[in-house]
């Protein structure tokens, strides 16, 4: 926790030049622009029209798809994509100083059963201080802030007094993996700071674990279903693989002693969310593929969680007298999210949540989360570190009427419009 500090004048008036209708119009124009991971195109045209209106220049990159999945660190995907479209915003004074990296992404997941929804997922309807729709807290609510705080920072006359550089990053892919936030690293969006507008809240996240999507397939033996005791189920011998993951779940659950992570009662959680197998119903199933995600504890990266799968899938095969001669085996699919985290006494974190204090008139809580996000790539591959603060209640992300208070993502531009005048105005 830190106390409240004043602000200054000039921390003020940047807070002052945010126009909140500006800045919730422009939430709604980007919630309005279906962008499912994978086709993120037209959100960015529209990012790139709402900076030009805010007097903020900028610059589209599109990195060959093709060359980003052959970088070593390349974070996987789950989507087929043949476009990795990327909008910068630049203020101020390259070189002249510090660096401030702002960073949100635009792309969505489906939205699921289109029945389950009692507003239009495109339409941005507002009920109250509720704006809903697909991608409203995750996380267009968090990139119309940056939005607002840059064209405060423009259109105040303060930019001119900026002792160094505001750089915003719109990404996509990051629901997938990241790899559009690491084809930006690699096009030079690192800096001396970054704040990425995912939703806490207005708390800021200082650090997050991780995951991994994998594949499992399982053999058996067919056999007809009148004599079954002939044939081996593979869908029993997925039992033994789940029993196994469940212990390994628990051990490594029970291990964790951090109370950024033991908080949350179970913060690296393995599922099977997804099992195929099977095409006759009087035959013993003799294969079995199933899909799942195993979490990735905080200070690992996924290489040793994906160690850490495989060594429970070993021990299991070997303790099965079926598996053991016939292995089920295992395979990484989608995303590859490692964890990342920077110490509570950074000046990042204290400074922000100094400013953040101020603002909201409350104390500024430090928390991490249980999932991934593109925060571990600024802060491993940039080398830039990196916290995660925005408007929003992650607990509505990727649901059905998902939404975001207006009051928050007003806030949230206000913070961070006094936060670049604290950081790059002397």
């Amino acid at each position: 926790m830190t106390s409240k500090v004043p602000l200054r004048e000039l921390e003020q008036a940047a807070a002052d030049a945010v126009d909140p209708a500006w800045t919730v119009a422009a939430l709604e124009r980007l919630v309005r622009v279906p962008s499912i991971t994978g086709d993120e195109g037209a959100v960015q045209d529209t990012v790139a029209e709402l900076l030009a209106e805010s007097g903020v220049p900028s610059e589209r990159l599109e990195p060959d798809p093709a060359e980003a999945r052959a970088d070593p660190d390349w974070p996987g995907e789950e989507m087929p994509r043949d476009r990795l479209p990327i909008v910068l915003g630049r203020l101020g004074r390259p070189g002249g100083g510090p660096r401030l990296v702002l960073v949100g992404h635009v792309d969505v997941v489906p939205i699921g059963d289109p029945a389950s929804w009692s507003h239009d997922p495109w339409a941005a309807e507002r009920d109250g201080d509720r704006l809903y729709g697909r991608g409203a807290v995750d996380m267009k609510g968090g990139v119309a802030s940056i939005l607002g705080a840059l064209q405060a920072v423009a259109r105040s006359g303060l930019e001119s007094r900026l002792a160094g550089e505001i750089l915003f990053a719109s990404v996509p892919s990051e629901e997938d993996g990241g790899q559009g936030m690491l084809a930006a690293i690699r096009a030079g969006v690192t800096g001396d700071k970054a704040v990425i507008t995912e939703p806490t809240g207005l708390d800021i996240v200082i650090a997050h674990a991780g995951a991994i999507t994998f594949r499992l397939t399982v053999p058996g033996r067919a056999a007809h279903a009148s004599v079954r005791r002939e044939g081996v189920s593979a869908l029993d011998k997925l039992q033994t693989l789940v029993r196994a993951l469940q212990a390994d779940e628990t051990e490594r659950n029970g291990a964790e002693t951090d109370p950024l992570m033991t908080v949350h009662g179970l913060p690296y959680a393995t599922i099977i969310g997804k099992v195929s197998g099977g095409d006759w119903a009087s035959t013993v199933i003799d294969r079995i593929v199933a899909d799942g995600r195993y979490g990735v504890k905080l200070g690992q990266t996924w290489r040793d969680a994906e160690r850490d799968l495989l060594r429970c899938i070993d021990d299991a095969n070997e303790s099965d007298p079926f598996l053991r001669d016939h292995p089920a085996t295992v395979e990484l699919t989608g995303g590859k999210f490692s964890s990342a985290r920077i110490p509570a006494e950074h000046p990042l974190a204290t400074g922000l949540a100094a400013v953040a204090g101020s603002m909201l008139g409350r104390e500024i809580a430090f928390h991490g989360e249980p999932y991934g996000a593109d925060m571990r790539l600024l802060v491993n591959e940039g080398r830039t570190p990196t916290v995660i603060f925005g408007p929003g209640d992650k607990r509505v992300a990727h649901s059905a009427d998902e939404w975001v208070s207006l009051t928050e993502v007003a806030d949230c531009a206000r913070v961070l419009a006094a936060w670049l005048v604290r950081e790059l105005v002397a």
